[in-house]
């Protein structure tokens, strides 16, 4: 009997002798974590919160995202099984807390820690409100348009393109993997976050998308931040065409209501933007209220 239908199996027939709702849950759990390879030695990490992407080879590590204090426990331990090489750089894609929280993980492990100018600032000034700042490793490295640095015979390049879902969102390309890390300027199948206290911009978005599909060729992967089926975390550039659409049809769609006289409560009533059928979950009204309130300032 495989291994896990036999646990499956058991802890459904003892499932009415268990007081514990915990425990039963924990017998069912799927494994607490997934570290996959994908080429050239970077890999992708999984557990919760934002995608996070390693590189390992023989002058060192480097590692992208950082999920949660916990999840980064479980990432160093893994890589400390790969590899006894040090980190060489910690980079965050922006700075909410399901990509960067985990960083103060990484004190005394990470040499540098780089990150866009407005991510700092952004991570900054949200740690002082919620009086956490010291439960933070931020960035020392910050760049405005570009960074490049290597690892190995790895060159790493950040780039910034513009608003999109936060103000200081990075793309973080593995040129020799040829392997560019999205962060959250791409939800693949998910209705995306648009924060608006963090400077995004829905208009400035769809022209970051245009950018990254010029200046990326046709074989790069690119490793999506957050995804409806959390088995597409990775793709090509279908998947940034058909979320630079949703985002083309959204702003129409709501610009268009707003024409129409509709208040922003209507609006955000809506279960769907019309000739998008790419989007799948909850959260519509997200997008919805980030379009209203930016075009209505317009």
């Amino acid at each position: 009997m495989h291994r896990r239908h036999f646990f499956q199996t058991t802890a459904l027939s003892l499932g009415a002798m268990l007081t514990s709702k915990e425990l039963l849950a924990g017998i069912l759990a799927e494994d607490p974590f997934k570290m996959k390879d994908l080429r050239e030695g970077v890999g992708v990490f999984t557990e919760r919160g934002g995608t996070i992407a390693y590189l390992i080879n023989k002058q060192g590590m480097a590692v992208v995202d950082t999920q949660f204090p916990e999840q980064s426990q479980h990432l160093i331990t893994a890589l400390k099984e790969k590899s006894d090489k040090p980190i060489r750089y910690l980079i965050n894609t922006h700075h909410h807390g399901d990509h960067s929280g985990g960083n103060i993980a990484f004190k005394g492990l990470a040499e540098h820690v780089v990150a866009h100018q407005n991510s700092l600032q952004n991570q900054k000034e949200v740690a002082q409100k919620q009086n956490a700042l010291d439960k933070q490793l931020l960035p020392d490295i910050t760049y405005t348009d570009t960074w490049k640095q290597k690892v190995g015979n790895e060159s790493i390049r950040m780039y910034y393109f513009g608003a999109g879902h936060t103000n200081g969102d990075s793309i973080i390309h593995f040129e020799n993997a040829n392997i560019a890390h999205m962060g959250d300027l791409l939800f693949n199948g998910r209705y995306p976050f648009v924060d608006m206290t963090a400077g995004a911009s829905v208009t400035s978005w769809i022209k970051v998308l245009d950018k990254t599909l010029k200046t990326f060729d046709n074989k790069t992967l690119f490793v999506f931040g957050h995804a409806f089926d959390p088995e597409k975390i990775t793709g090509g550039k279908e998947e940034i065409r058909q979320f630079r659409d949703y985002l083309e049809k959204l702003i129409t769609y709501v610009g268009s209501e707003i024409k129409a006289g509709k208040s922003k409560d209507e609006i955000i009533k809506a279960t769907s933007v019309p000739g998008v059928t790419y989007m799948q979950g909850q959260g519509i009204e997200r997008s919805l209220g980030a379009a209203y309130d930016e075009l209505s300032k317009a």
